[in-house]
């Protein structure tokens, strides 16, 4: 399984919001996107899910070549996306939520149950409210609900789009170590991260993308050391949101 952007570009209107950028994520790995606001990170998810549509390059996704394909085409091959404000549903139970996550999956009801108690055990917090409606949970708590929601696919590859937002830095502690134990249960994982500093320490790789253009890419190790990254991204800058 190999996921690849190859020199896509994306339009809102007029305005050429992605400019050629080619990324590649290779099955079992980590890889970040890291970037100041308004760099393309969350139109790049957006637009591998399915919610964006592509204007020129392409999106191979396990040899098939899936830019056409609709939103919901793509979680049925594998790739689900958890997006930017976490988007759970406030007057459905924790349970609920999760179910909606199994919509478009086929034999859903053989694999219900394994695939919520598998939640489950990832987020026993979320076993504890099964029953409360998702719009009263805390922050930390939605956003385990969210990542749960879009495990409940079963992703080949699980899109996250700023997971640690507005987290008290416990629970970002906690959500990261919770996403490592994804990426080694076998989900291979892109992330588009505010929080470099963790991010970087997590991911396997990591691409750096300015105005829609990707101006850096090397192992994440090595970004989490290089000079010109920790000024940007790092310093004091390193919590901006992206």
């Amino acid at each position: 399984m190999r996921l690849e952007i190859n020199n896509m570009r994306v339009f809102y209107g007029k305005i050429e919001a992605i400019k050629g950028i080619s990324v590649v994520v290779n099955e079992g790995e980590i890889v970040t996107l890291i970037g100041a606001n308004g760099a393309g990170k969350t139109t790049t998810l957006k637009t591998i899910s399915g919610l964006r549509k592509i204007s020129e390059g392409s999106i191979i996704f396990d040899g098939q070549d899936i830019s056409n394909l609709s939103a919901h085409e793509r979680v049925e091959i594998g790739i689900s996306q958890v997006p930017e404000g976490r988007g759970i549903f406030p007057g459905m139970t924790v349970l609920e939520n999760l179910e909606i996550g199994k919509y478009f999956r086929k034999n859903r009801a053989s694999e219900m149950a394994e695939d919520i108690e598998r939640v489950y055990t990832l987020f026993p917090r979320l076993k504890e409210r099964t029953s409360q409606a998702g719009g009263t949970l805390s922050g930390g708590e939605q956003q385990m609900l969210a990542i749960g929601r879009g495990l409940m696919a079963r992703p080949k590859v699980l899109l996250l789009d700023e997971p640690s937002m507005g987290l008290a830095p416990m629970m970002i502690q906690n959500i990261f170590n919770i996403i490592t134990e994804i990426n080694k249960s076998g989900t291979t994982i892109l992330l588009v991260e505010q929080n470099a500093q963790q991010a970087l320490q997590r991911a396997h790789r990591a691409y750096v993308l300015e105005t829609g253009k990707v101006v850096k890419e090397a192992k994440a190790s090595d970004l989490l050391n290089d000079p010109a990254v920790r000024a940007a991204y790092l310093g004091t800058g390193a919590n901006n949101p992206g």
